[in-house]
C-alpha cells in the first residue's frame, strides 16, 4: 500500500463511504480483501456457507466456514488453535453451523460463542470432571470468550465488552490456575499501571532455560499466545511470559490505557523482572511479536539490547498503512479538518455495519472512541487516535536493531502485504525471512490454519539462533 495524498477537503460522502462498505471495510476489520465483501460486524444479508461448504471463496484458497471475509478469518482462527488444546474442532464447527442457520451478524456470533464460553464454565454432564477436563474446558472457554470479544462492539450489546472481557480473562485464570506448574504472575511495573504478566515454565525445578516474551497484537488475548508461542516453548524446554500491555487485555478493557509508540517502555520492564530470576538465561532471552506487534516488538528490540533474538510475525514497518486509503485520507495534518470531515462528510452516511469496525479498530487508540462504542456512537474526534497509529512507524528505528531477526510474511497477508520483505530487506543485523504459503495451508495473517507450522518454522530459528550452552 502506499500513502495516499488526497486532501481530505476533497473527499466525498461517496468516496468515503464506497471504500468502508465494500472491501476496503473488510480489509479494516480483519485484515481480508474482498471485492465485494460486506464489513465484518453487521448482518450479512446474503445466504452464509455451512462448514462443510468448501465451494464459496469469502476467502480464496481457505476453508470457508462463513461467507464474510471477517467472520471467517476469526473463525479460522478459532478453529486452527485445536492443535494447542485451545479449540475443539466439533464445538468450533457447530457453532459455525448455528450461527450460519440464525443468519450470520455480529450478534449471532457473540451470543453463539459466549453461549459456549459459558456452558465450559459450567458443569459438564456425566462424571465430576477432573482437575485436567476443567484445565481444558477454561482454555477453549476463554478462546469462545475471545471470538465474542471480537465482534460485541457490532451486537446489541456493546456495553457488555468490559463483562465479556472479564468472563474470557476468568476462563485464562482458572486455566493457569490449573497448569502443572502453575505460572508465576507478576504484576510488573509500568507508569501507573502495572503490566499483568504469565512466567510459564516447563517444570518448578528452578532449572536455568532460555525465555521468550511473547507479544500480542491490537486485539488478541491472552488465549492466543497459548496458541502461537506458551505450548510451543514448554515442548522444548523453554520458559515463555505473556503478558498484557498498554491497548491490550486487561490494560485497555479495564484500566483504560491506550498503545504507546515506545513499546521499548513496555518490554524493559519485563526484562529487567526476567533477569532476575534464576531460572531464566538472561543471555538467551528472544522477543516475538503476533500480528500488529510484528511492528511493536521490533521497535522494543531496537533499544533494548538484552534481547537476544527477535521474531516479527509478520513484519510490519507501518500499522497506518494497514488501514485503506480511504480510511487515511481523511488525516490532514489540521484536526479541525479532519475531525469535521469525519464527523459532518462520514459519520452521517456510514452504515452501522462500518461505524463497527471502524470502533473496534479505533478504540486500542482512545478511550473516548472505546467509551463512545460502548454506548453504540462513533467516536467524534478521528484525528487524535490516528495520529497515535500513525507514530507506530519504525522504519527510522530499523538500524538500531542488532540481535539476530527473523521476519516472517504469509502468502496472501491481507493486513500489511509487502511490508515484511520491506523490512527485512532494510534490517541490517543477522537475519532471516520465511514465508508461510498456502502449499501447506499455511496462508494469510498468522497462519490462522496452521498456527502449529507457525510455532515450528519460530522455534526452529530460535533454538538454531541461541543454541544451549
Amino acid at each position: 500500500m502506499t500513502h495516499a495524498s488526497q486532501d481530505a477537503s476533497h473527499l466525498s460522502r461517496r468516496t468515503a463511504l464506497t471504500g468502508l462498505v465494500g472491501g476496503a471495510g473488510v480489509a479494516l476489520a480483519a485484515g481480508c480483501t474482498s471485492s465485494n465483501g460486506t464489513s465484518a460486524q453487521g448482518v450479512a444479508p446474503r445466504p452464509t456457507a455451512s462448514a462443510t461448504d468448501s465451494s464459496a471463496s469469502a476467502t480464496p484458497g481457505v476453508m470457508t466456514l462463513f461467507r464474510d471475509p471477517a467472520f471467517n478469518f476469526n473463525g479460522l482462527l478459532a478453529l486452527g488453535g485445536a492443535g494447542f488444546g485451545s479449540s475443539e474442532v466439533g464445538e468450533v464447527l457447530t457453532a459455525v453451523n448455528t450461527i450460519n442457520k440464525a443468519g450470520l451478524s455480529a450478534q449471532t456470533y457473540v451470543a453463539t460463542f459466549k453461549k459456549l464460553g459459558d456452558q465450559l464454565m459450567g458443569v459438564p454432564q456425566g462424571s465430576k470432571p477432573d482437575r485436567q477436563t476443567t484445565r481444558l474446558r477454561a482454555l477453549r472457554a476463554a478462546q469462545y470468550y475471545a471470538q465474542a470479544l471480537f465482534f460485541v462492539l457490532g451486537s446489541d450489546t456493546p456495553d457488555s465488552e468490559e463483562q465479556l472481557y472479564k468472563a474470557g480473562r476468568g476462563a485464562w485464570d482458572k486455566f493457569c490456575e490449573l497448569c502443572d506448574p502453575t505460572p508465576v504472575t507478576a504484576d510488573i511495573p509500568y507508569g501507573k499501571t502495572p503490566l499483568p504478566a504469565w512466567f510459564f515454565r516447563p517444570d518448578d525445578s528452578g532449572k536455568q532455560r532460555p525465555t521468550v516474551i511473547l507479544t500480542n497484537g491490537s486485539d488478541g488475548q491472552n488465549v492466543d499466545m497459548w496458541t502461537y508461542g506458551v505450548s510451543a516453548a514448554l515442548e522444548r524446554d523453554w520458559n515463555a511470559l505473556v503478558y498484557d500491555g498498554p491497548g491490550q487485555g486487561q490494560l485497555l478493557f479495564v484500566d483504560r490505557v491506550v498503545f504507546t509508540p515506545r513499546w521499548e517502555t513496555v518490554v524493559t520492564p519485563l526484562v529487567d523482572w526476567l533477569v532476575a530470576r534464576s531460572d531464566v538465561d538472561a543471555d538467551r532471552i528472544a522477543l516475538t511479536g503476533l500480528s500488529m506487534a510484528g511492528n511493536l516488538a521490533p521497535r522494543a528490540a531496537a533499544f533494548e539490547k538484552r534481547i537476544a533474538a527477535l521474531v516479527a510475525m509478520p513484519g510490519c514497518l507501518e500499522p497506518w498503512l494497514g488501514f485503506p486509503p480511504e480510511i487515511r485520507k481523511i488525516l490532514t495534518p489540521n484536526k479541525a479538518q479532519t475531525n469535521n470531515t469525519w464527523n459532518k462528510e462520514v459519520v452521517p452516511e456510514l452504515p452501522a455495519a462500518a461505524a463497527a469496525t471502524m470502533k473496534k479498530r479505533f478504540e486500542p487508540f482512545s478511550v473516548p472512541a472505546m467509551l463512545a462504542a460502548r454506548e453504540g456512537k462513533v467516536f467524534t474526534d478521528f484525528y487524535t487516535p490516528a495520529k497515535s497509529i500513525e507514530s507506530l512507524a519504525i522504519t527510522s528505528v530499523l538500524g538500531r536493531i542488532t540481535m539476530p531477526t527473523l521476519v516472517l510474511d504469509y502468502e496472501d497477508e491481507q493486513f500489511y502485504p509487502g511490508q515484511p520483505r520491506t523490512m527485512f530487506d532494510k534490517l541490517t543485523s543477522p537475519k532471516d525471512y520465511v514465508k508461510l504459503t498456502a502449499a501447506t495451508g499455511a496462508q494469510l495473517h498468522c497462519s490462522p490454519m496452521a498456527p502449529q507450522q507457525h510455532c515450528d518454522v519460530v522455534f526452529d530459528w530460535l533454538q538454531e539462533t541461541l543454541p544451549g550452552r
